[in-house]
């Protein structure tokens, strides 16, 4: 049921392992995507368009198609304020921005880039658009951020952020995917573009300081001063990311007892121990990926990570190594609530339709309204901008919260505040998130949550995808009698496209990848680690036989 790990995985990689860089930027330039295939067409995920130049999923066409579908998209919008730019350090990041540069001054867009032409996190990005469009009701500004977050280094991506700093709702990225590929199908004919010396020197494009805005403004949203106050040791490792930069200026400013353990960037991303594939995989989430941070534990009061873009935590602890990320949303969610004063009482608590049920029992505890939404952070935008969500995340170690005065912060995934809540959880209560989460379970009981990957055809995830309570015909769950059975998030009645199965000590989630020929089955029991494997074979075993149905 589960994917084998493999022999390599926690350990450094090998050189035989990287990426050939300059071949991959030649295959940027060189390639010519073929729109009449499926896979080398541009296509809009839950973050944006992403693939390799090696299979002509991410070209320069690419780029180009998607930057003046989204200027035309902006002027059907009345956007004409700033678009803030960044990059992450994928090396397909720096050529993607010369190309989207080209087209975005060509069309007269006012873009900002960094001061230094540096990384720039995808929270940065949601700050800036945030703050800049703050009282205003015209010239508001959105963003984009090049990058593929945690994916492989032979990987580029590219995602769009309207005037509201979340990630854009599918009613935007399927209408600029769909533009993007008209402009691919007639040879780019429609596509405006100057020189990229050109575009680089033109009235249009700005350098932004992206860096002091931000950090600057930490102390808006962390207890700062309770971190310095208390002399807790921080151990920070960036993983060769767009935090890279920021580290050092947060901790000069803050006077944080912190030390970054790495500041080094390579677009192999050669110091890397690899994920549990073999791949090398910046995932904060992952033991494998995160193996030098967690040797290094026993030297900090609490150390984190980020992926690539930021928008992704790692935490570990000196008391337990690398924190499970719906273990540690449930403990940020049990401190944060009881030390914002500040936070309205209507302030509720967001999470996904397959993160934990801790944060359930954790939301009625404090009783906080819980609202269960499909995958994907856009479901919490609008609560984050109005201050009806206090916190949002994602079991896939992604979340956002307000600023201590109930105001909105960002409204994309932060992992460089998250990082920074672990040190204030740390400071304030003089024990770190893994031993917070421990006390939340002597009380609310131990979690057992684990996603396992199951073949399926493209048919059979198809099928999945519409498979209905009555088709799936299952009432008794581990032992347990079904309580529910959902096709739809209870907190926004949306398909999440696929079925949840609940009892009264478990659950289970089955959807359909989106990139592979398998679906995952998330599952979690209250009772014990061997009553979790049953849940996850009846699962399986309900889910095969609906397929043969």
């Amino acid at each position: 049921m589960t994917a084998e790990v493999n022999p390599r995985a926690g350990k450094p990689a090998e050189p035989s392992m990287l990426t050939n860089i300059p071949r991959l930027v030649t295959a940027y330039f060189a390639g010519k995507p073929d729109p009449a295939e499926p896979g080398q067409r541009v296509s809009f995920g839950t973050s944006g368009h992403r693939g390799s130049a090696f299979n002509n999923a991410f070209n320069e066409s690419h780029i180009l198609a998607i930057s003046q579908a989204l200027c035309d998209h902006r002027r059907a919008s009345g956007i004409d304020g700033p678009m803030f730019v960044g990059i992450d350090t994928h090396a397909l990041a720096e050529p993607a921005l010369a190309s989207a540069l080209e087209v975005f001054a060509a069309n007269g867009v006012e873009v900002m880039i960094d001061a230094d032409q540096g990384y720039t996190p995808t929270p940065v990005i949601s700050h800036a658009i945030l703050t800049t469009n703050n009282g205003r009701s015209s010239g508001r500004a959105d963003g984009v951020v090049i990058t593929p977050s945690h994916n492989p280094p032979e990987d580029g991506g590219f995602k769009y952020n309207p005037p509201d700093g979340g990630p854009a709702d599918t009613d935007i990225t399927s209408g600029i995917e769909r533009a993007a590929n008209r402009l691919l199908e007639d040879g780019l004919r429609g596509v405006k573009r100057i020189p990229y010396e050109r575009a680089l020197k033109s009235s249009s494009v700005h350098r932004y300081d992206y860096v002091g805005p931000y950090v600057a403004d930490l102390a808006e949203v962390i207890d700062m001063d309770a971190i310095r106050d208390s002399g807790v040791t921080i151990g920070i490792d960036p993983l060769g990311g767009a935090a890279v930069r920021y580290w050092q200026p947060i901790i000069e400013r803050y006077g944080l007892a912190a030390t970054i353990v790495s500041d080094e960037v390579d677009p192999t991303f050669r110091f890397m121990t690899v994920d549990w594939d073999g791949k090398i995989r910046m995932d904060c989430s992952s033991p494998y990926a995160m193996a030098r941070l967690i040797a290094l534990r026993d030297n900090f009061d609490v150390g984190f990570a980020n992926d690539t873009d930021a928008d992704r935590h790692g935490i570990v602890t000196r008391s337990s190594g690398l924190m499970n990320p719906n273990h540690y949303l449930a403990a940020g969610i049990a401190y944060l609530f009881e030390h914002r004063p500040q936070w309205g009482k209507q302030s509720s608590v967001g999470k996904t339709i397959v993160s934990s049920a801790i944060i359930d029992r954790v939301a009625a505890k404090l009783g906080r309204k819980l609202v269960e939404t499909p995958v994907g952070f856009k479901w919490f935008v609008g609560g984050l901008c109005d201050g009806s969500f206090g916190f949002a995340g994602e079991e896939s170690a992604g979340a956002s919260f307000l600023r201590r005065n109930g105001k909105v912060w960002t409204t994309d995934k932060d992992g460089i505040i998250l990082g920074l809540l672990a040190a204030e959880m740390t400071a304030r209560t003089k024990s770190d998130p893994s031993q917070l989460f421990d006390r939340l379970t002597s009380e609310l009981g131990v979690p057992f949550y684990e996603r396992i990957d199951a073949p399926a055809t493209s048919a059979q995830k198809n099928l999945l995808k519409s498979l209905s309570p009555e088709k799936l015909a299952l009432s008794e769950l581990a032992g347990e009698p079904v309580r529910a059975a959902l096709t739809a998030a209870p907190g926004n009645g949306q398909s999440f496209g696929g079925i949840k199965v609940i009892t009264d000590h478990g659950w289970f989630a089955a959807r359909p990848s989106g990139t592979e020929e398998v679906y995952k089955i998330y599952a979690e029991s209250f009772r014990s680690q061997s009553h979790l494997r049953q849940i996850q074979r009846d699962a399986q075993s309900a889910i095969d036989k609906a397929f043969r149905k």
